[in-house]
């Protein structure tokens, strides 16, 4: 049934966002020893590991080049750079604004996936879920405050940030469903790699990895992002882009709640009433896509 089959999308995407916070609290930590560059080549080197077992557990792993080639590979180096320049714009905003901040910005991603979803494939959104998009967006709005450092130009990182990761996200829609998850998430992790490296070899000198915690922490961080593209990949080529927008708006409550304790950032008096309307708009896409389905 279409309506289990979006519960287990939604499980997946939760799951993704679990990881993603994970990985910007160990961002964060690891920004006070490495640059964003440095960090979003390690990211994206370490993070092709994740693909590669994933081509081993669906048993797609070998190792003839002609087996890779896809119809619309260059559209996969694409979505590649636009995660790189992702990734450098979040975790620029990491190192500038409180994690609960960024994490709210972010979320701006799920109106971005609807309105491109619109705009590229002519997706039908109704009422109700557009209410729920913007109701989740105007709640994290609350969650931010008006006149928060967020408004400043750095505020400018986790919202291009969103806008990017919404094209990678929605763009999978463009793949023949013959392709399968894990050769496309390798052509996006190399082409990440790729860019970071280039451009990091133009901006900056690598400093050297001394402390061995720092190395444990730069491999978790990378798993940690890496499996979260996997679960988010899964998701969204199981249910539309606007049954999943809504739910990336409970990746605040991670943050708030991770900031709040690991770095003393976040009141809990902030996520309210904000949150309150995330969940709701979350429970408004359950709700009508139960009943669409009677």
């Amino acid at each position: 049934m279409a309506f289990t089959g979006n519960l287990k999308a939604i499980g997946f995407c939760l799951i993704a966002i679990m990881l993603f916070d994970l990985m910007a609290v160990q961002v964060r930590y690891l920004s006070q020893y490495f640059s964003v560059q440095e960090l979003s080549v390690y990211r994206n080197i370490l993070g092709v590991l994740p693909s590669i077992v994933l081509l081993i557990y669906n048993k797609e792993f070998t190792l003839k080049l002609e087996s890779y080639k896809i119809p619309q590979w260059r559209l996969a180096l694409v979505r590649g750079l636009f995660v790189a320049v992702a990734q450098y714009l979040f975790y620029t905003a990491l190192t500038n604004l409180e994690l609960a901040t960024v994490s709210a910005l972010s979320q701006t991603n799920a109106l971005f996936v609807v309105i491109l979803a619109v705009l590229m494939y002519r997706e039908v959104v109704k009422f109700w879920r557009w209410l729920a998009v913007f109701l989740g967006f105007f709640g994290a709005l609350m969650i931010i405050g008006p006149g928060s450092d967020s408004f400043s130009l750095s505020g400018l990182f986790p919202i291009g940030a969103a806008f990017c990761y919404a094209f990678s996200m929605v763009t999978l829609r463009s793949f023949d469903k013959s392709t399968s998850n894990s050769i496309l998430y390798l052509y996006s992790a190399v082409a990440a790699a790729f860019g970071a490296i280039i451009y990091a070899l133009i901006t900056i000198e690598f400093s050297s990895i001394t402390n061995y915690s720092h190395l444990i922490i730069l491999v978790t961080m990378s798993m940690c992002g890496g499996f979260g593209v996997v679960f988010l990949m899964v998701a969204y080529r199981s249910a539309p882009a606007a049954v999943l927008a809504p739910f990336s708006f409970f990746g605040i409550l991670n943050a708030f709640a991770l900031g709040w304790i690991l770095f003393g950032e976040a009141p809990i008096d902030d996520l309210f009433p904000g949150a309150l309307l995330i969940i709701g708009s979350g429970l408004i896409i359950i709700w009508r896509e139960q009943h669409s389905k009677v």
